[in-house]
């Protein structure tokens, strides 16, 4: 569904609302600050799977199984531009909002055809990123395409990615003219996506916190693409055990794998909410 000029300005101003109301507490990012936003100007209440169930509005997840207290956050170099399709920061099953949680230096955009977010065009003029669009670069000028991520003049890399199930992803991709001038990040991945909660056609598709784990590992940020994908993992087991009615093992290999991650290297660094 197309949001017209009107909508996308009042989804911006809501959003800055949102962020102002929200601002002293410590769980809210910018993938919820953007959900916040679209939810207040729904005129029909979005219903998604296992809606009956009460979740978490910190981690979406059904309260039970809640997963707030095991949020890792890393200060990082590189930065997440994610623009979102229309109702994809209202799933519950969304993995950008994984990256915003990680990742302080997350920003979060609703997409339309017909507008684009003033903020959006500022964070990808502001000097001090140097943006990548996250595409296949199968599907692109080949002039564009870079597989290394080495930003000029001490610049920090800004990971842009399209937050969309693949058809969404692949228009949102044709029809923002805004992007062109960016260069075309291409991944080529080793391993087939260990993402649970949604069905693709295709197994090289990874979901997007996937997608941020491996720009990290290319821009030489290891540690925090172990602790992204690694954060993957615990929200798919808490997500599976509540949808299952099973009991969360704090004690297996899925968590372990978390702890290890924060503490491989300068553990300092890490905390959590």
């Amino acid at each position: 569904m197309a949001i017209n000029s009107a909508r996308c300005t009042a989804l911006t101003s809501e959003f800055h609302r949102t962020s102002a109301a929200f601002g002293a507490i410590p769980m809210t990012q910018a993938v919820a600050r953007l959900r916040a936003a679209r939810l207040a100007l729904r005129t029909k209440p979005f219903i998604a799977r296992g809606s009956k169930a009460e979740r978490c509005a910190g981690c979406r997840v059904i309260a039970s199984h809640c997963l707030c207290t095991l949020r890792p956050v890393l200060p990082t170099h590189a930065g997440v531009c994610l623009i979102m399709a229309d109702i994809e920061p209202l799933k519950p099953s969304n993995t950008g909002w994984l990256i915003a949680d990680v990742v302080p230096d997350t920003a979060a955009f609703g997409w339309t055809r017909t507008a684009v977010d003033p903020g959006l065009l500022a964070m990808l003029a502001d000097p001090q990123w140097q943006p990548y669009l996250v595409f296949p670069g199968e599907f692109v000028d080949a002039a564009r395409v870079v597989t290394e991520v080495q930003p000029p003049n001490g610049k920090r890399p800004l990971f842009v990615l399209l937050d969309a199930t693949w058809p969404e992803a692949r228009k949102m991709f044709r029809k923002s003219p805004y992007l062109n001038h960016l260069p075309v990040l291409s991944l080529q991945p080793e391993q087939l996506s260990n993402y649970r909660l949604r069905r693709s056609t295709r197994d090289d598709h990874l979901c997007t916190s996937e997608v941020a784990a491996l720009c990290f590992e290319l821009a030489g940020e290891v540690r925090v693409a172990a602790v992204i994908d690694a954060y993957l993992g615990v929200f798919t087991e808490h997500y599976l055990d509540a949808k299952h009615h099973r009991p969360v093992d704090l004690a297996n290999a899925v968590h372990q794998r978390l702890s290890d991650s924060l503490t491989a290297r300068e553990g300092s660094q890490a905390s959590h909410f």
